[in-house]
């Protein structure tokens, strides 16, 4: 940025030649004077400078549960918290066992668990001659996927989030084939033997590891 004298003789000289004033006339020394009035805010204004202003990212938080009491299944990601015990706390997968494999105590059972039941059962193992007292809290960082087969661009396996529907898990999977029937939908949830045939409406849900099909139509 120029220093705010050469601003502040630039701004004069401007408003003299607008004027049709000379610097060097006599008339001109009053054109002048009405000039270097005019031009006291230019050089005011830069020689303050603007505070830059800071930015703040919040850190990106955990995916809320999902509704009603969700029970685990194989490749959701827990965090586990022993409270005054950070070598027994940690991260942790469901495996396909579905079990957790925890320090200390071993594997420890989560599938079709809530996250309650597990913390309990945590809590008892810890008791057993372990931990004094145990305090344990546990939550999920990710849920496991779902799938979505038939009459999909892009069938396969998706990463689940929170509030997903089935519109925007066929948008994920590159939108409905033009032999799609849009009207009804089969959704198997993970203990259930039979998928369920619904409605397909713009608020109707898909929970971790819903396997999703769409149908194809006959007209």
């Amino acid at each position: 940025m120029p220093p705010a004298r050469t601003l502040y003789t630039q701004k004069v000289d401007d408003c003299l030649i607008a004027r049709g004033f000379s610097r060097f006339s006599a008339i001109g020394r009053w054109g002048m004077l009405a000039c270097l009035l005019a031009a006291v805010p230019v050089a005011a204004g830069a020689q303050s400078v603007a505070p830059a202003q800071a930015t703040i990212t919040a850190p990106d938080a955990p995916p809320a549960a999902v509704e009603g009491d969700y029970q685990l299944g194989a490749a959701d990601k827990v965090r586990i918290i022993v409270f005054n015990e950070p070598s027994l706390s940690g991260e942790f997968f469901v495996n396909t066992a579905g079990a957790l494999s925890l320090p200390l105590i071993g594997d420890v059972t989560a599938r079709g668990k809530t996250l309650n039941e597990v913390a309990q059962a945590i809590t008892a193992r810890l008791k057993g001659g372990y931990v004094l007292q145990p305090r344990v809290s546990i939550d999920v960082l990710t849920f496991r996927p779902f799938y979505i087969l038939g009459e999909v661009n892009k069938a396969g396996e998706y990463p689940y989030s929170t509030g997903l529907t089935v519109d925007a898990a066929v948008a994920l999977a590159g939108g409905f084939t033009y032999r799609a029937n849009r009207k009804k939908v089969f959704i198997r949830h993970p203990n259930a033997e039979q998928p369920d045939r619904v409605d397909l409406s713009p608020d109707l849900k898909v929970l971790p590891g819903d396997t999703i099909r769409i149908g194809e139509r006959y007209w």
